[in-house]
């Protein structure tokens, strides 16, 4: 069975949060949504989100198969504010491990971890400026790209499509059809 971890912290996008987690789950993968901070998480529009576990008592020897990054501020920004996120986000991706990111993640967390060197990849309308040493291989205009171990989405309107390329990418393609059948996706 697949592991994914779902980082969480005070600020994060509701919608770029739990469509992963959604449907992640409904594919039968093991995810854990952790909070960088309290257990406890009000997301950006006051949805609060208990997590699963907080990154101080996750056990990061045994490295999942992905780990998801939401966007939201100052959601995104208490991320990567985190030593201990960040660290491990470069993990993963120096271990060849899946990296996700939407909306304001894969600027403003990613380009600490190494995951956006040499990759193409998205972010929410300008917010490619926190990231300028890596505007070459900024893509824009399009809900998600998938480059190597890389998929980053635009924004919130792009987490459905998002999260189902990490479906697709984890439990493989019958398994995201089955859901965007059972969940009246366009």
């Amino acid at each position: 069975m697949k592991k994914t971890v779902v980082f969480i912290a005070d600020g994060s996008e509701e919608i770029e949060t739990l469509t992963p987690v959604d449907y992640l789950r409904r594919a039968g993968v093991d995810l854990k949504i952790v909070s960088v901070g309290n257990k406890t998480v009000r997301c950006a529009h006051n949805v609060v989100v208990t997590a699963d576990e907080t990154l101080d008592a996750l056990d990061t020897g045994d490295l999942p198969d992905a780990v998801v990054v939401p966007g939201g501020m100052p959601g995104s920004k208490n991320i990567a504010e985190s030593k201990a996120a960040v660290d491990f986000i470069r993990r993963m991706n120096d271990s060849g491990k899946l990296v996700c990111a939407i909306c304001a993640a894969p600027a403003l967390v990613l380009p600490a971890t190494g995951a956006l060197e040499g990759r193409k990849w998205t972010c929410y309308p300008g917010m490619e400026d926190n990231a300028k040493s890596y505007a070459a291989n900024h893509t824009d205009g399009v809900p998600f790209v998938h480059d190597g171990n890389l998929i980053t989405g635009r924004g919130p309107g792009a987490a459905e499509q998002f999260s189902m390329e990490i479906v697709k990418t984890l439990a493989g393609e019958k398994t995201a059809d089955k859901i965007k059948r059972g969940s009246v996706q366009r």
